[in-house]
């Protein structure tokens, strides 16, 4: 187990190295490739060790004078950088890696246990000389993260769930219980009545609280910051005495203000809230499940990459203590890196392969400096194949959703982190995202505040912008019962964390995959959305638990053991597919049945749900010719604790030869056709019109399925060139460079219409 609390920051300044977008020239393959043999992706170990140092840390290293950077100070007239070292190696331990930094006069703060990494002191000028070791993959700043800033139980079909009898304060039927939501943001107003209990309010579900933001990078493990010549990332194990210290520096728990900036608590109720207390009824998607508060933002909203990530791993190390099935990720980071590489990619994606469903906010950029609709703008985490990253839709304040459409701000796929080979040729991750949109245009949620409730202590979102609060009542809210109103891909995430832990109390057998495959096949796409715009279209909360009660609850229980083969039965005893429809306030909602798989597929069929795809196994992540595969492995057991309860270390290589998916799945990715943003064809092919051919039975039914053998992907269906190879001279974002000012209007949307959102 390993943790590290970061420093806070004042403020969140950014070296911007290129600013200019850049040409993505493509082509789409068309056509059906029989039996084709593809080349697996080189590994990423496999870059150019020029390649392995970040841009935006090459540009701090080479400037003349040290820049005003949280992660770049000048000590005694050295420049030292604090960063995140990714290795490649076989040792966990990274001794050998830990070892040269020491003695190259710099400190070791934590070694990770969601992505083979150490964050890390050094002087600016050793960055190179370790980045030249075989074992390391990459080295990037410690750079700050951002909130990208929520009626809903109608709008998303959650009503049709559950009942509610108001005066019992009782919800039927699913509301979370027993599953732990973890809300990684700035905080959680554990007192707000949102949060509390359904017997008594003044109960908190708040069941823990940690904050990434208390201490110093070296003091929350008890040594001076800024100091060479420290590695304490080796005690960091259960009982170890460093790890309690740890444990009691970052604890939280009842704290008398909780969530200064604001973000969190919305975030959470959006999720996990009950909202009968007062007018308008705030109800989140999965009130009655457990919240666990993990702080990594600041005050305003901002933070290190070192503390997402060292959040990330105090999830995966207590998942299963405190059943923590999902994980929500509404924030970003500017990072153009691919997704292999990425460090809060990996750590996402560590999370998913210990069997946590990460679920991601797209980010805010759908619209550039110009108002121009703007593509390629999706940001990390939201960027990793193995998250559901989410995009805001707007429901034009009705519950009907035929006048739903996606948010103006919310990011276009696809995904554009890049590496450089060997040749020094520049290849982008192309995958199509988002996955799918939820609600998240003034949706109104917890205000919070300090225990006493009290005006003065509103947070620093409500305070600077009264307009947030001002249509639910303002100044005479009452103490604890505060709410105010955001709109971003931030609060459109939640919509979604909620809704899973609904699908895993239905059905807890799921595993992440299965769940982001169910929420995309039974999605509703919006009419003149395409595929890069909304995924596989708008959530479907009833369609979605429908579908997850039909399958079998034993199946994440085999996958662990490897007890389920390719091909083996997924519909439980006794059950039959569903019908692909859904009933919401009296409109009938079609399903896309479709989904999106291996970063740029296109899949139907009820195949996908009736016998199991090897695609669903968390550890397992297929991109297009990359396909890598994660070992979990855990703590001896002793005492009363457990084997298989606290993960050690998670260790991502080269998948070995087996099967993806099986025969008798359906491949549409042919149907879309070449790429073409004027034709609206291929990425561009509105979501609505695959779902319709898709139900009227067009597109090819694989006879083998797809299968890695010999490091060769075997695939019968269409396999897009390069991802998504784009024509027409679009212009796309070359990643996201994130500014304050930026940042503080895309999160609260204040580029759009109003404070409040979209019209």
């Amino acid at each position: 187990m390993f943790f590290r609390t970061p420093s806070s920051t004042a403020r969140f300044t950014v070296l911007v190295e290129d600013q200019l977008p850049k040409r993505f020239a493509i082509g789409l393959a068309s056509g059906l490739l029989i039996a084709a043999l593809f080349w697996a992706r080189p590994a990423a170990a496999d870059t150019n060790p020029q390649d392995k140092v970040a841009a935006d840390l090459k540009a701090a290293i080479a400037a003349r004078t040290t820049p005003n950077l949280s992660w770049a100070k000048d000590v005694a007239g050295l420049r030292l950088v604090k960063v995140l070292v990714v290795s490649n190696s076989s040792d966990p331990d990274l001794t050998d890696l830990r070892t040269k930094i020491v003695a190259g006069g710099g400190s070791v703060y934590m070694r990770y246990v969601s992505v083979r990494a150490l964050s890390v002191l050094m002087p600016a000028y050793r960055v190179a000389e370790i980045a030249q070791r075989s074992d390391v993959q990459g080295i990037s700043p410690n750079r700050l993260t951002a909130r990208t800033v929520s009626h809903l139980e109608l709008a998303t079909g959650i009503s049709n769930v559950r009942d509610y009898n108001g005066s019992s304060k009782n919800y039927k039927g699913l509301d979370g219980t027993g599953v732990g939501i973890a809300v990684l943001d700035s905080g959680v107003a554990w007192n707000h009545q949102g949060m509390g209990a359904p017997a008594l309010l003044s109960t908190t579900r708040v069941k823990r609280a940690v904050d990434f933001q208390k201490v110093g990078d070296a003091v929350s493990v008890g040594v001076k910051d800024w100091t060479a010549g420290i590695d304490v990332s080796a005690s960091l194990y259960p009982g170890s005495p460093t790890l309690a210290r740890f444990e009691s520096t970052i604890k939280s728990d009842g704290v008398f203000l909780s969530d200064p900036y604001g973000h969190g608590s919305h975030v959470a109720a959006v999720a996990a809230g009950r909202g009968t207390y007062r007018s308008p009824d705030t109800t989140g998607a999965a009130p009655n499940a457990n919240v666990y508060d993990v702080r990594v933002l600041d005050e305003r909203g901002f933070g290190q990459l070192s503390d997402v990530l060292a959040g990330i791993d105090w999830v995966i190390y207590h998942a299963k203590e405190y059943n923590i099935r999902v994980m929500n990720l509404s924030l970003a980071a500017d990072s153009t890196e691919t997704y292999l590489t990425d460090p809060l990619c990996q750590a996402a994606r560590s999370a998913v392969a210990a069997g946590i469903t990460v679920v991601a906010a797209a980010g805010n950029f759908g619209l550039n400096a110009a108002g121009a609709e703007s593509y390629g703008t999706i940001s990390a985490p939201g960027n990793d194949p193995s998250v559901i990253t989410v995009g805001s839709a707007n429901s034009r304040g009705t519950a009907g959703r035929t006048d739903d459409t996606v948010n103006h701000f919310s990011s276009r796929g696809p995904t554009r982190g890049s590496y450089i080979d060997l040749a020094g040729a520049k290849h982008f991750d192309g995958l199509l995202k988002p996955d799918l949109v939820a609600p998240g245009n003034r949706i109104a949620g917890a205000l919070a505040t300090d225990v006493t409730g009290s005006l003065p202590s509103w947070n620093f979102l409500a305070s600077t912008y009264p307009s947030l609060a001002s249509s639910l009542g303002d100044k005479l809210q009452m103490p604890n019962q505060t709410l105010m109103r955001l709109s971003g891909t931030s609060i459109a995430a939640p919509v979604v964390a909620g809704s899973v832990a609904l699908m895993l109390q239905a059905n807890p057998g799921l595993t992440p995959p299965l769940v982001k495959a169910i929420l995309q096949y039974t999605a509703q796409p919006l009419a003149g959305a395409n595929l890069l715009q909304q995924g596989a279209g708008l959530l479907n909360v009833d369609g979605a638990v429908q579908l997850a009660k039909a399958l079998r609850t034993d199946v994440a229980a085999a996958v662990n053991a490897g007890s389920i083969s390719a091909g083996a039965t997924l519909l439980a005893s006794g059950k039959t597919m569903p019908a692909p429809s859904s009933v919401i306030n009296g409109e009938t909602v079609n399903w896309s049945r479709f989904i999106m798989a291996g970063g740029n597929q296109l899949l139907g069929g009820t195949v996908l749900f009736t016998q199991f795809q090897p695609i669903y196994d968390p550890r397992l992540v297929w991109v297009g010719r990359s396909a890598r595969r994660s070992t979990v492995t855990y703590w001896p057991g002793s005492g009363s604790v457990s084997a298989n309860t606290y993960p050690k270390s998670i260790v991502e290589a080269n998948a070995p030869n087996q099967r993806f998916l099986t025969a008798g799945v359906m491949s549409a990715t042919a149907l879309s056709g070449a790429t073409s943003l004027a034709g609206r064809t291929g990425a561009f092919l509105p979501s609505a019109t695959l779902a319709s051919w898709v139900a009227a039975g067009s597109g090819i039914t694989l006879s083998q399925g797809i299968v890695l053998s010999e490091g060769l992907v075997l695939s019968e269906g269409l396999v897009l060139s390069e991802g998504l190879v784009l024509s027409e001279g679009l212009v796309l974002s070359e990643g996201l460079v994130l500014s304050e000012g930026l940042v503080l209007s895309e999160g609260l949307v204040l580029s759009e219409t109003s404070l409040l959102g979209e019209p």
